[in-house]
Protein backbone atom coordinates (compact mmCIF):
# COMPACT_ATOMS: atom_id res chain seq x y z
CA UNK A 1 0.00 0.00 0.00
CA UNK A 2 1.47 3.45 -0.57
CA UNK A 3 2.02 5.45 2.49
CA UNK A 4 -0.51 8.46 1.96
CA UNK A 5 0.96 12.20 2.57
CA UNK A 6 0.07 12.21 6.14
CA UNK A 7 1.96 9.59 7.44
CA UNK A 8 4.92 10.36 5.90
CA UNK A 9 4.86 14.07 7.68
CA UNK A 10 4.46 12.59 10.76
CA UNK A 11 7.62 9.90 10.18
CA UNK A 12 9.16 13.59 10.01
CA UNK A 13 8.45 13.84 13.80
CA UNK A 14 9.03 10.48 15.10
CA UNK A 15 10.90 8.57 13.00
CA UNK A 16 10.65 4.96 12.87
CA UNK A 17 8.87 4.54 16.18
CA UNK A 18 5.52 2.22 16.77
CA UNK A 19 2.89 4.18 14.94
CA UNK A 20 -0.52 3.17 15.55
CA UNK A 21 -3.19 3.74 12.42
CA UNK A 22 -6.67 2.82 11.52
CA UNK A 23 -6.95 0.50 8.42
CA UNK A 24 -9.55 -0.56 6.24
CA UNK A 25 -9.90 -3.92 4.68
CA UNK A 26 -13.16 -4.30 1.79
CA UNK A 27 -14.00 -7.96 1.05
CA UNK A 28 -16.12 -7.36 -2.26
CA UNK A 29 -18.57 -9.80 -3.46
CA UNK A 30 -20.42 -9.35 -7.23
CA UNK A 31 -23.84 -10.46 -8.11
CA UNK A 32 -22.61 -13.83 -8.86
CA UNK A 33 -20.87 -14.57 -5.39
CA UNK A 34 -17.49 -14.03 -6.57
CA UNK A 35 -14.96 -12.11 -4.09
CA UNK A 36 -12.80 -9.57 -5.50
CA UNK A 37 -8.90 -9.86 -4.73
CA UNK A 38 -6.04 -7.96 -5.83
CA UNK A 39 -1.97 -9.24 -6.10
CA UNK A 40 0.07 -7.11 -4.30
CA UNK A 41 3.08 -5.35 -5.81
CA UNK A 42 4.83 -5.41 -2.58
CA UNK A 43 4.55 -8.89 -1.66
CA UNK A 44 3.27 -10.80 -4.61
CA UNK A 45 0.02 -12.19 -2.75
CA UNK A 46 -3.34 -12.24 -3.52
CA UNK A 47 -5.27 -10.59 -0.99
CA UNK A 48 -8.28 -8.62 -0.16
CA UNK A 49 -8.22 -4.64 -0.95
CA UNK A 50 -7.53 -2.28 1.74
CA UNK A 51 -5.84 0.89 2.56
CA UNK A 52 -5.72 3.57 5.74
CA UNK A 53 -8.21 6.34 5.97
CA UNK A 54 -7.36 10.18 5.22
CA UNK A 55 -7.43 11.90 8.27
CA UNK A 56 -11.59 12.37 8.72
CA UNK A 57 -12.60 9.48 6.13
CA UNK A 58 -15.62 7.46 7.67
CA UNK A 59 -14.39 3.76 7.33
CA UNK A 60 -17.18 3.27 4.78
CA UNK A 61 -15.74 5.20 2.66
CA UNK A 62 -12.15 4.17 3.13
CA UNK A 63 -13.20 0.65 1.41
CA UNK A 64 -15.14 2.34 -1.75
CA UNK A 65 -12.00 4.90 -2.35
CA UNK A 66 -9.51 1.92 -2.14
CA UNK A 67 -11.41 -0.71 -4.30
CA UNK A 68 -11.97 1.65 -6.92
CA UNK A 69 -8.67 3.58 -6.65
CA UNK A 70 -6.93 -0.09 -6.89
CA UNK A 71 -9.30 -2.41 -8.89
CA UNK A 72 -11.61 0.12 -10.91
CA UNK A 73 -14.41 -1.39 -9.58
CA UNK A 74 -17.43 0.66 -7.88
CA UNK A 75 -18.73 -1.11 -4.64
CA UNK A 76 -21.05 0.31 -1.82
CA UNK A 77 -20.46 -0.83 1.87
CA UNK A 78 -23.00 -2.81 3.39
CA UNK A 79 -21.64 -4.29 6.94
CA UNK A 80 -19.11 -4.07 9.50
CA UNK A 81 -18.00 -7.82 9.56
CA UNK A 82 -14.60 -7.63 11.82
CA UNK A 83 -12.85 -5.10 13.87
CA UNK A 84 -9.66 -6.30 14.92
CA UNK A 85 -5.97 -5.05 16.35
CA UNK A 86 -3.21 -6.27 14.41
CA UNK A 87 -0.25 -7.56 15.68
CA UNK A 88 2.76 -5.02 14.82
CA UNK A 89 4.05 -5.03 10.89
CA UNK A 90 7.67 -4.17 10.70
CA UNK A 91 8.61 -2.50 7.06
CA UNK A 92 11.93 -3.30 5.42
CA UNK A 93 12.49 0.19 5.77
CA UNK A 94 12.31 0.01 9.80
CA UNK A 95 8.94 2.16 10.26
CA UNK A 96 6.77 0.28 12.43
CA UNK A 97 2.95 0.08 12.61
CA UNK A 98 -0.06 -1.36 14.05
CA UNK A 99 -3.09 -1.17 12.50
CA UNK A 100 -7.03 -1.15 14.07
CA UNK A 101 -8.62 -3.08 10.97
CA UNK A 102 -12.27 -2.28 10.22
CA UNK A 103 -13.60 -5.03 8.03
CA UNK A 104 -16.39 -4.10 5.74
CA UNK A 105 -18.61 -6.53 3.39
CA UNK A 106 -18.99 -4.47 0.20
CA UNK A 107 -21.14 -4.90 -3.22
CA UNK A 108 -19.79 -4.32 -6.51
CA UNK A 109 -22.66 -1.83 -8.37
CA UNK A 110 -20.22 -1.11 -11.78
CA UNK A 111 -17.39 -0.76 -13.32
CA UNK A 112 -14.80 -3.54 -14.85
CA UNK A 113 -11.87 -5.43 -12.25
CA UNK A 114 -8.54 -4.21 -13.72
CA UNK A 115 -5.45 -3.07 -12.25
CA UNK A 116 -5.96 0.47 -11.32
CA UNK A 117 -2.41 1.82 -9.55
CA UNK A 118 0.49 0.31 -8.72
CA UNK A 119 -0.09 -1.47 -5.41
CA UNK A 120 -0.84 -3.87 -7.59
CA UNK A 121 0.10 -6.86 -10.11
CA UNK A 122 -3.18 -7.98 -10.96
CA UNK A 123 -7.06 -7.76 -10.09
CA UNK A 124 -9.93 -10.03 -10.51
CA UNK A 125 -13.04 -11.94 -9.33
CA UNK A 126 -12.69 -15.39 -8.07
CA UNK A 127 -15.49 -18.23 -7.25
CA UNK A 128 -15.10 -18.86 -3.66
CA UNK A 129 -14.46 -22.64 -4.47
CA UNK A 130 -11.44 -21.23 -7.01
CA UNK A 131 -9.24 -18.93 -5.08
CA UNK A 132 -5.97 -18.41 -5.56
CA UNK A 133 -3.73 -18.66 -3.43
CA UNK A 134 -4.23 -16.03 -0.45
CA UNK A 135 -3.05 -15.25 2.69
CA UNK A 136 -4.27 -16.33 6.30
CA UNK A 137 -5.65 -12.50 6.46
CA UNK A 138 -7.45 -12.27 3.21
CA UNK A 139 -9.52 -15.89 3.76
CA UNK A 140 -10.08 -14.93 7.73
CA UNK A 141 -11.60 -11.99 6.55
CA UNK A 142 -13.79 -13.75 3.25
CA UNK A 143 -15.04 -16.12 5.99
CA UNK A 144 -16.22 -13.33 8.39
CA UNK A 145 -18.14 -11.38 5.20
CA UNK A 146 -19.78 -14.38 4.32
CA UNK A 147 -20.86 -15.27 7.85
CA UNK A 148 -22.47 -12.14 8.07
CA UNK A 149 -22.76 -11.12 11.63
CA UNK A 150 -20.30 -8.75 12.91
CA UNK A 151 -17.08 -10.36 15.21
CA UNK A 152 -16.03 -8.98 18.11
CA UNK A 153 -12.61 -9.76 20.47
CA UNK A 154 -13.13 -8.89 24.05
CA UNK A 155 -9.63 -9.47 25.16
CA UNK A 156 -6.00 -10.97 24.94
CA UNK A 157 -6.42 -14.70 23.52
CA UNK A 158 -10.08 -15.14 23.63
CA UNK A 159 -12.00 -16.26 20.73
CA UNK A 160 -14.03 -14.08 18.86
CA UNK A 161 -17.67 -14.08 18.58
CA UNK A 162 -20.66 -12.66 16.56
CA UNK A 163 -23.00 -10.71 17.53
CA UNK A 164 -22.79 -7.86 20.16
CA UNK A 165 -20.20 -6.68 21.99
Amino acid sequence: MATPDFIRELRKSIGRQLLWLPGVTAVVFDDRGRVLLGQRADSGEWSVIGGIPEPGEQPAETAVREVFEETAVRAVAEEVVLIETMPPTHYPNGDVCQFMDVTLRCRAVGGEARVNDDESLAVGWFALDDLPEVNEYALSRIKRALEGAPTWFHGKGEEPEAGQP
